[in-house]
């Protein structure tokens, strides 16, 4: 997503955009750098909503104050997730429900992987298995490809991740999609159900990502920031860029994005506290 989008936007005469990757630490760590930087709009920070969604509720201490540090700017993208198991999953194993059967009869093989911990696929993972009431292992790995790679392997039972990533090796029949987190099915596996479908309404949710820039940016700034990157991602290059992935490109001003953390906020955090799903 950053690159499609620099790309765009280092067209000239513009000035080049540059993407620093600083992955760690569940995505803390290029919090820290756009701590660092100065709020004059030169840094932007890339980053999943959970790190402001439900980051707060998950990590104690958090190092750093989403409201006080980060400044929301623009939507970048959003996708659906898949649930997918491999070969460490019987090949009968075709539904939701016949996995969470198998789950049950082998309490020391449910192990579920996700991108990271307090990501989406690790919390979607966390409310499934809550729902069916099967003990698990939450596996995180940095990243989608190396945990992708340990569900071809066989050392996971099954993973989440944006379907998009899941598609390729779905078709190739390397991995089984089971289900897909959209209100209705989605055209990147029309073929898989959603869960709503079997039977879990509660899972239905989409990831996005999105721009913040560091905290006290003027205003002024941010709506301009915020109209460049809107432009950026309207061109068509970026939404080729983003098919084969599964996402789709979405631009917001930064007060629709703020009012989009702060209802995911009242949503999620009074759940995961309920529930006792912490990063540890």
């Amino acid at each position: 997503v950053a690159r499609s989008v620099a790309d765009v936007m280092s067209a000239p005469p513009n000035p080049r955009v540059l993407v620093d990757n600083r992955p760690g630490a569940a995505g803390r760590l290029s919090i820290a750098a756009l701590k660092a930087g100065p709020a004059d709009g030169s840094t932007l920070l890339l980053a999943q909503g959970a790190i402001a969604t439900v980051y707060p509720a998950l990590f104690n201490p958090l190092g750093y104050d989403p409201v006080q540090d980060l400044q929301p700017v623009s939507l970048a993208a959003e996708m659906l997730l898949g649930l997918a198991v491999g070969p460490a999953v019987p090949p009968e194993v075709v539904t939701l429900g016949a996995f969470v059967d198998w789950l049950r009869q082998h309490p020391g093989a449910a192990n579920i992987g996700s991108p990271g911990t307090g990501t989406l696929p690790h919390l979607l993972a966390a409310t499934l298995l809550h729902e069916t009431g099967v003990a698990w292992q939450h596996v995180a790995y940095p990243g989608g490809p190396p945990a992708v790679t340990a569900l071809l392997g066989g050392q996971i039972a099954a993973l989440v991740l944006p379907e998009g990533l899941l598609q390729p090796h779905h078709a190739s029949r390397r991995l089984r999609v089971l289900a897909t987190s959209g209100a209705s099915r989605s055209s990147t596996l029309p073929e898989v159900p959603t869960f709503a479908e079997q039977g879990y309404a509660d899972l239905v949710m989409k990831e996005w990502f999105a721009f913040f820039a560091p905290g006290g940016t003027p205003k002024a700034l941010l709506a301009a920031l915020s109209a460049g990157l809107a432009q950026a991602l309207a061109q068509p290059a970026v939404a080729n860029a983003f098919k084969p992935a599964g996402m789709t490109p979405a631009s917001s001003t930064p007060q629709a994005l703020a009012a989009r953390i702060d209802d995911e906020q009242r949503a999620w955090q009074p759940l995961l506290r309920a529930r006792g799903i912490r990063a540890d």
